[in-house]
């Protein structure tokens, strides 16, 4: 199952050089990429846009909810860290589980990965038009439309740029926490209590209890709260020195982003008028009710501009999967060729355009279905990582040098029953729609990627990574 794991072959025909394959340029470091990776967590997004949901369904048990999930997002984090640093490729977990487990399911990985590459950033990007409202009124699938196509620019530049357009951004998002958070502290209407009182408002005004396991089932959603610290896999071969910097910057990363969404969402429970306007999630209409209107446009721009940044950062991470699998050959090779061009920046500008274009036009479809199968697929990437990690301490990995979690192999196990769980709470639609598209990825590999081992679908690693 290992042999997937090698250096690019000095001569690469079907890649458009001078005789040997692209490579991304190693442009950034910790900070940089620390950056990058928050931008793509998008804290401010989510504490407006997924905490309302939990509000509405948990109340006051939320914080403790956010708090669990972060707390299994560190084991999620302890085994990015590991396979980034042993395995660090622009191919993310279809490189890292192709290489320990298998070439088949590294394949099934990448197909997932794709779902989420084609359908979250549009559907993200609409969600722009409910926060420019203070400002126009604009049409939800044209306000997605144009910030798919700003961010398509923006990922043709080059990565250093990136790295300080999406940090002003990512500095108002912070700003727009922390004005939730001091108004909510400020006007705090019940202790610290109140975070473990395990009370939300239910039909007709009246008070339910929030059981254990509502909390259980919240965590399929808090799981997922900052878990945009993954991208630091994806730029693993621009970040230099990855064998110490993937890991500084997953970890620094799951660390900052859970301080900005939890303390705001502490800070909101405690300063809530009363349960029913808790549960309500309205976090807009709370913050003008501490100040005044001018203060909640401001940070409703704030939340606008943590979405383009979004964007952005998803464009440039999911352009590095294309193409990544273009380099190990997962197509045709006319299509291999195409994707492994790199512009002047030194970005991958077809899969850049590849990624932002269709995902302008996916803008104006009905994302109902598409949103609930990347949740599966998501959460089946997740269990096939954390088997992955299971299985990198043995063969020649086990003396490779590499960052190496503590508690192994409880944290890989631990997860792989969570994620589990949490497909088993999925609507039964989204998972045959999921369990079809991997049906047709199986047989694409059993009918052309397989009969061809030797020349299709090499996962490689930069030989700048090896050793």
């Amino acid at each position: 199952m290992t042999d997937t794991l090698r250096p690019a072959p000095a001569q690469a025909p079907e890649v458009p050089s001078a005789g040997s394959p692209q490579k991304l340029k190693r442009s950034i470091g910790v900070v940089g990429g620390t950056l990058l990776t928050l931008s793509c967590v998008t804290p401010a997004s989510t504490l407006f846009v997924v905490v309302p949901d939990l509000f509405g369904s948990l109340g006051t048990a939320t914080a403790l909810t956010i708090a669990i999930g972060s707390l299994l997002c560190i084991g999620v984090a302890f085994c990015y860290s590991e396979l980034g640093t042993l395995i660090p490729s622009a191919g993310g977990e279809y490189a890292m589980v192709s290489t320990l487990a298998g070439r088949l399911t590294g394949w099934l990985v990448f197909v997932l990965s794709l779902l989420v590459v084609m359908i979250v950033p549009p559907v993200i990007a609409m969600g722009t038009a409910d926060y420019l409202a203070p400002l126009v009124h604009l049409d939800p699938s044209v306000a997605g439309a144009g910030v798919m196509l700003l961010a398509t620019l923006a990922g043709l530049l080059d990565l250093r740029a990136n790295a300080w357009i999406t940090g002003v951004f990512l500095v108002l998002e912070v700003i727009a926490a922390a004005v939730v958070a001091v108004l909510g502290f400020a006007h705090s209407e019940r202790g610290v209590g109140s975070l473990v009182s395990m009370q939300v408002s239910g039909a007709g005004g009246h008070t339910d209890t929030v059981t254990a396991m509502l909390v259980v089932s919240g965590l399929a959603i808090a799981l997922f709260v900052t878990q945009g610290f993954s991208t630091a896999v994806y730029l693993s071969e621009e970040l230099e020195n990855p064998r110490t910097s993937v890991s500084r910057t997953v970890l620094a990363t799951l660390a900052i982003s859970t301080v900005i969404i939890l303390v705001p969402v502490v800070a909101i429970t405690m300063g809530a008028s009363d349960l029913s306007t808790l549960s309500s999630g309205d976090i807009s209409g709370m913050v003008e009710a501490w100040s005044n209107s001018a203060v909640g446009t401001f940070v409703s721009l704030c939340v606008a501009l943590a979405i383009i940044n979004a964007g952005i950062v998803m464009v440039i991470q999911n352009s590095r999967v294309l193409f990544a699998s273009a380099r190990d050959k997962a197509w045709p090779a006319p299509v291999n060729k195409g994707l492994a061009k790199l512009g002047r920046f030194g970005s991958p500008w077809v899969a850049t355009l590849l990624v932002g274009v269709p995902g302008a036009a996916l803008c104006f479809v009905n994302l109902d279905t598409l949103y609930g199968v990347t949740g599966v697929s998501v959460t089946g990437m997740y269990l096939l990582v954390a088997v992955a990690a299971l299985l990198s301490r043995r063969g020649s990995h086990r003396d490779q040098a590499a960052w190496r979690m503590p508690l192994w192999p409880a944290i890989p196990v631990l997860l792989i029953a969570v994620m589990a769980y949490i497909l088993s709470q999925q609507e039964v639609s989204y998972l045959l729609w999921t369990g079809g598209i991997t049906a047709v990825a199986t047989l694409y590999w059993a009918f052309y990627l397989r009969p061809r081992k030797d020349t299709r679908w090499l996962v490689s690693l930069p030989e700048d990574a090896q050793g």
